[in-house]
Order: structure tokens, then C-alpha cells, then sequence
């Protein structure tokens, strides 16, 4: 069963992340999933098939495929010809243009400059944004034994690594969260985690995301009680590390609100390297990130 909950959430977040970050077209009579990496006056769209990369531009409505076919070891650069064409009087050389997508998105958006002086350029390869935010929630510690299924407070820090330009729907978050005892389950644990987070729902007011903690550090403490030869019951604390990658799927939102967002999180509701212990997972936070 857990096995099947985690197959199920795993295949919704792939489709999730395929169909936001890419759209469909036909072109030529094939059905091919691109992705916009310039608009413009000439638009740039790639992907890659088979592990191969296939560009195309799109001027006037019309699509056009870059390519680069090898005749006796020769590459015969009809990417050149093809832009050569579609630039043509706009002094742009494609003599040292190679056929990367750094280098056809420089020259695209070079080209859409050069004929509408109220284009902004795509051209910036790297755009990050950085947030750091608190939050407090609950747990009940699904991934340890915990035999009353107790619910614990929890808080913690995050901070979280985007790029606002080129991939507004991606980022990297740290995370430190500390999870603290109850009266029915004597267990505290910090933990550090490296996190990746797909924005599925996007938009100026609302990100809804999907969160996948890829490797944690917890430092856990707890009670034992036992007993002993005599039948007197012993406390004993037993504390330790350990590194882990268990792969923690959950979701979440960003909630614009003043400066920064308002941020609400289902945590760990799936692990797929990792066993629960059976309970039903609860593990909800609340916070506010701003932004640096």
C-alpha cells in the first residue's frame, strides 16, 4: 500500500512538472513538446529528444527547425543560412555563432532589440532571487516510532534560492527545522535539509508547489524506558546522528502578502526511500518568507 501511495504521488508530480513546463506544438506534422526560451519579434524554442537537442524559431507565424547535419564529418551549419535569412539587414553576423542554446538566445534577443526599442531581453542567464523565512506547525513524527502517534510542535528556518528569470518555476530551499517533546512521546530532533520545490500553479498572487527533501541531517534524542532485572522501570536517553536521503514528497503554498508571502506546507506526506511508521501523516506548517 505504501508503495502504490507513493508510485500515485509520484507520477502526478511528474505530470505536474512536464505540462507546466512545457507546451505543445505542431510543426510539420509533428507533435513535439518545446520550451519558450525567448518572445519577441523571433520567438527561440528548444527541447531535447532522445538526448538530443532539437532548436526552432518562430517569426510571423511561421516555425523554422535549427539544424546542424554532419556530412563526412563535416558539420554543414544550415542554423546559419536559416537565421542569416530571417535577420537579413540587420547587420548581425552568424559567423562565430555556435548552435547552443546561450549562444541563440544571445543572438535572438540581440536581433529582437535591434527592431523593437521597447524589447526587454531574455538574454540574462542567471536572475536569483533568495527568501528566508520562518515557521512553527505540528508533527507527529511519522518517520520514527512514535507508539501513541503523539502530535508534536515543531519550528524552524528556511531559505529558499530561485531563478526569477530562467526558471521562475524552480528552487533550492535549506531548511532547519526543530521538532520538540510532548508528554506521551519524549523525542526532539533537529534536522537540516536539502529541499527542491516545483511551482506547478503560478502566478502573481499565488504559488502552489510541490516539495521534495532530498537529504536531511537530524540529530534526534529520546527516552527509552525499560526494565531492568528487578522489574524496575529504567529511563535511559539515547541521542545520535544520521544522513539520510529519504526523498519526502509534499505541497505546499506562497500566499502574496505585503512584502513577502504567507506560506502554508503539508510536509512529508510520502517517503519513497524511506518507511513510516503507519500512521496516517500529519505534518502541517505555517510561516511567512521574505524577501532578501
Amino acid at each position: 500500500m505504501q508503495r502504490l501511495k507513493s508510485l500515485i504521488f509520484l507520477v502526478a508530480f511528474g505530470i505536474s512538472a512536464f505540462s507546466f513546463a512545457q507546451q505543445s506544438y505542431t510543426i510539420n506534422g509533428e507533435s513535439l513538446a518545446l520550451k519558450t526560451e525567448v518572445s519577441g519579434t523571433i520567438d527561440l524554442l528548444w527541447n531535447t529528444f532522445d538526448k538530443q537537442y532539437r532548436y526552432f524559431v518562430k517569426k510571423d507565424g511561421q516555425y523554422y527547425e535549427l539544424v546542424n547535419t554532419r556530412v563526412d564529418g563535416k558539420y554543414q551549419e544550415e542554423y546559419k543560412s536559416t537565421l542569416n535569412e530571417l535577420t537579413a539587414g540587420n547587420g548581425l553576423s552568424t559567423d562565430r555563432l555556435r548552435m547552443t542554446l546561450a549562444g541563440l538566445r544571445s543572438f535572438i534577443n540581440d536581433y529582437n532589440a535591434s527592431v523593437d526599442p521597447n524589447y526587454t531581453s531574455n538574454s540574462e542567464t542567471v536572475a536569483l532571487e533568495t527568501r528566508l523565512g520562518i515557521f512553527g506547525g505540528v508533527t507527529n513524527n511519522r518517520y520514527t516510532s512514535n507508539p501513541q502517534n503523539a502530535i508534536a510542535p515543531l519550528v524552524g528556518v528556511e531559505f529558499e534560492i530561485l531563478d526569477s528569470k530562467l526558471l521562475p518555476r524552480h528552487a533550492i530551499v535549506f531548511q532547519f527545522r526543530q521538532t520538540f517533546a510532548v508528554e506521551d512521546f519524549d523525542y526532539t530532533a533537529s534536522q537540516l535539509s536539502l529541499n527542491y520545490r516545483f511551482k506547478f500553479v503560478k502566478s502573481a498572487t499565488v504559488d502552489v508547489f510541490a516539495n521534495a527533501r532530498l537529504a536531511t541531517y537530524t540529530y534526534s534524542k529520546t527516552v527509552i524506558t525499560s526494565t531492568d532485572q528487578a522489574e524496575n522501570s529504567v529511563d535511559m536517553e539515547v541521542s545520535g546522528g544520521n544522513l539520510q536521503a529519504p526523498i519526502l514528497l509534499g505541497l505546499g503554498a506562497d500566499v502574496k502578502l505585503g512584502n513577502g508571502y504567507l506560506t502554508l506546507a503539508y510536509n512529508d506526506l510520502v517517503g519513497l526511500t524511506i518507511d513510516d511508521n503507519g500512521e496516517f501523516p500529519v505534518d502541517f506548517s505555517l510561516g511567512y518568507k521574505f524577501n532578501l
